[in-house]
């Protein structure tokens, strides 16, 4: 079943947003890169996104599916809009969309 995994946060330092959440809430992070920062608990995590290019301007909700092609299809067959198709990066694959009501998401598979 898909369920929702991670929220991807965009920030403008990496570094501050992760002195906040760790001293509000005592969350620990791992960096991947200079600009982006993840808690690894694995439960539901937060990803903290500070490249200019790559950052969404609101939260990001990613859901985790198990077949990554069938939910493009889903997506779309559902009336959703891929917003970036299908790519590879640190940990998985991933899609971003847009729901009928504008907000944007992202379906995600692991490795």
């Amino acid at each position: 079943m898909a369920r929702l995994n991670y929220l991807e946060l965009p920030v403008a330092d990496t570094t501050r947003a992760k002195a906040f959440y760790g001293a509000a809430f005592g969350w620990a992070f791992a960096d991947y890169g200079p600009t982006y920062a993840a808690t690894t608990s694995g439960d539901t995590d937060i990803g903290f996104q500070a490249d200019p290019g790559e950052k969404t301007a609101a939260a990001l909700p990613v859901i985790a599916v198990e077949d990554l092609e069938a939910a493009v299809a889903a997506v779309t067959s559902a009336g959703g809009r891929v917003t970036r198709p299908i790519f590879a990066f640190p940990g998985g694959r991933r899609f971003h969309f847009t729901d009928p009501d504008g907000h944007e998401l992202a379906a995600v598979t692991a490795g």
